[in-house]
């Protein structure tokens, strides 16, 4: 089928305390390990790309790279653009088929971010393309982009629902203890924050930095109004590591089977996690 609005799938997913699993891919393998493992759970799927991996593979290959594939499977599946603070970025993803957008001004002051995003929501609700935005700033790496723990601020709940009435986004993101990356203790969730930012907003919240959080934590947000969960770096670890046990062979030198035990473990996240986010068998929905 063709690409879907990444609003329709989050929205149905938050009336069941449910969350739709978006993973951030990187190439060939990657797409397809995502939307094999999503179609053999018969899920729906958002696909992410964050403005490093278009610069190494292209806005053009990636967006017909997923547009091949979500015609041949009968899955939902959105196409995302995560974490972009350029808006001729955003754009270019648009024109090349991209279902929702995240325009990231979160490192601007308060009005600079409003006026950048408000940029985008206009130019992207013209076309019928989602926005996802974000208050606060989640610690970690992201591509080229880090924040440090002192600098990645808890989201204040009035602050968010300030900033979704003055930008009209779609879906926001908040900081509420996770980070990008993997974490070097246990992530200490602030579920009070989630709960309260839920019941001032009217809008789906987005969980960012989920690889490594324990999965109860997983759960417990969700239930409490998370309706997207990201997941990046929990796909990066297992496909670097398969490559490095095959390429241990001296002879080894074929991409197919070193790619192709990458794809493999990657599958096996990707189908852990829409298990997690509880959306097995979801697509029967749509």
């Amino acid at each position: 089928m063709a690409l879907v609005s990444s609003l329709e799938l989050i929205n149905k997913a938050r009336e069941q305390k449910k969350a739709i699993a978006a993973f951030n891919i990187h190439n060939l393998e990657t797409i397809q390990a995502v939307v094999e493992g999503a179609y053999e759970l018969n899920s729906p799927v958002i696909i992410q790309t964050t403005p490093g991996t278009l610069k190494h593979a292209g806005i053009e290959s990636v967006a017909a790279i997923v547009k091949a594939l979500a015609g041949m499977y009968d899955i939902p599946i959105a196409l995302h653009m995560d974490h972009c603070p350029s808006f001729d970025t955003i754009v270019r993803c648009i024109k090349n088929g991209y279902t929702s957008v995240m325009i990231d001004g979160a490192v601007l002051d308060y009005d600079e971010n409003v006026k950048l995003v408000k940029s985008v929501v206009k130019m992207a609700h013209a076309v019928g393309v989602q926005v996802e935005g974000e208050i606060g700033r989640i610690g970690g790496v992201e591509d080229d982009m880090f924040v440090n723990d002192t600098d990645a601020a808890f989201t204040v709940p009035a602050e968010a629902k300030k900033f979704v009435d003055d930008t009209g986004i779609d879906t926001l993101a908040v900081a509420i203890g996770t980070a990008h990356g993997m974490y070097k203790g246990e992530p200490k969730l602030d579920f009070d924050r989630i709960k309260e930012i839920d019941s001032l907003i009217n809008i789906p919240l987005v969980l960012h930095g989920a690889s490594g959080v324990p999965d109860e934590s997983v759960r417990k947000s969700i239930a409490l109004g998370m309706a997207k969960v990201n997941i990046a770096t929990e796909l990066k670890n297992p496909m670097a590591v398969v490559i490095r046990e095959v390429l241990s062979n001296p002879d080894e030198n074929d991409p197919r089977n070193y790619m192709g035990a990458a794809k493999k473990a990657v599958k096996e996240v990707v189908m852990n996690k829409i298990r997690l986010c509880g959306t097995v068998d979801f697509a029967d929905e749509f």
